[in-house]
């Protein structure tokens, strides 16, 4: 169990190592690696793996979709503060802070109408 646990962490880890990489050296590419859905299909290669659950990974699957749409203005934000000149570690903050507000009103959207998250 430590094992598959300890390959899960590490191709993770090597995946966010590539996409920063290439951040570094064209951030455009960079973007387009963090961008790809590499993450969420490896996650649901290990959950199918682990339970061979179609309606789990049906559910997963949706929920990520979610929860990245509840993100994005929070990226969108960020960006748009570190142009104005704002010091990194306050657009973080506002940055995380605004992806937690549309978390939190995901979540309440999905109690009221019943989606997987």
């Amino acid at each position: 169990m430590w094992g598959q646990l300890a390959i899960k962490a590490a191709l993770s880890g090597v995946l966010i190592a590539i996409a920063s990489e290439l951040a570094r050296r064209n951030p455009g590419w960079g973007g387009l690696v963090a961008s790809l859905p590499l993450t969420s299909l490896v996650a649901l290669v290990w959950l199918w793996r682990d339970t061979h659950d179609p309606a789990r990974a049906a559910d997963f699957l949706t929920g990520t979709a979610l929860y990245v749409v509840a993100a994005l203005p929070s990226f969108l934000i960020l960006a748009t503060l570190l142009r104005r000149g704002i010091g990194f570690p306050l657009a973080l903050a506002l940055g995380c802070l605004t992806a937690m507000a549309g978390y939190l009103v995901l979540i309440w959207a999905g109690r009221r109408w019943g989606l997987p998250v």
